[in-house]
């Protein structure tokens, strides 16, 4: 098994690693700190060092069929490590910033819109998110209105485990309708931004919520009679190094 290091501290940019095995599908290591896609999250990109100061580009980041084996998927044509090789994993740090902020920012969305989340996607400072709303009217500058009042809170955010059992006992706390929270390993985790927001969620996030940055409605748009999905985009703001 892998050691997911993003998932105690998603600002933690590079580790040493060992290779447990390596193949044109997919590079596994003993521990990680890159984000394998899922979620509505895509793969952290990045590079992996060897000894000899060469670097393999990791142009995604997957699950392996099995859904626990984490793949560090080479650029097409790098070499291969070898078995029992150490490397440093490095992730694109500019990139996980922008994909942190949008994910926080997503949970605060739901915070605004309190309908069941039918579906979604995190981007590079973008998301969307789909809501099962029925006949609830929209308002675009009043969402936006709202959740930036929720991002200059600088409300924490931390992540927390409970057991199935606990999740299965709080329905509530699931809000997606199209992605169920992974369960059978016999615990479940939670981030919770202090005050506002308590969901099951395996992704990556940014501490405090004014490190989002102010946020833009940039569309909202029908899919469907009684489905609506709501667009946000995120302004630049400082990159902690």
């Amino acid at each position: 098994m892998t050691e997911l290091l993003f998932r105690d501290d998603a600002y933690l940019k590079e580790t040493q690693a060992r290779v447990l095995s390596a193949s044109p599908a997919g590079i596994v290591l003993d521990r990680t700190v890159f984000y394998a896609q899922g979620g509505g999250q895509p793969g952290d990109r990045g590079v992996l060092k060897r000894t000899d100061g060469l670097s393999i580009a990791v142009a995604n980041t997957i699950y392996d069929a099995d859904r626990k084996t984490i793949l560090h998927a080479p650029a097409e044509g790098d070499a291969l490590p070898s078995a029992g090789e150490t490397v440093t994993a490095r992730i694109d740090w500019p990139l996980r910033f922008r994909r942190m902020r949008a994910h926080t920012a997503l949970h605060l969305l739901s915070v605004v819109l309190p309908f069941p989340v039918t579906g979604g996607s995190v981007g590079e400072g973008e998301g969307r998110l789909d809501f099962d709303s029925g006949d609830a009217e929209f308002d675009k500058a009043e969402i936006e209105a709202r959740l930036n009042d929720l991002i200059a809170r600088d409300a924490p955010v931390s992540a927390r485990w409970i057991t199935d059992e606990e999740l299965e006992a709080n329905p509530a706390l699931v809000k997606t309708l199209s992605v169920k929270p992974p369960v059978g390993t016999g615990r479940v985790r939670l981030i919770a931004i202090e005050g506002l927001d308590l969901q099951p969620c395996g992704g990556t996030h940014v501490a405090r919520t004014a490190e989002i940055g102010r946020a833009r409605v940039t569309q909202i748009e029908k899919k469907g009679r009684i489905n609506r999905r709501v667009r946000i985009a995120l302004d630049e703001v400082w990159s902690p190094a």
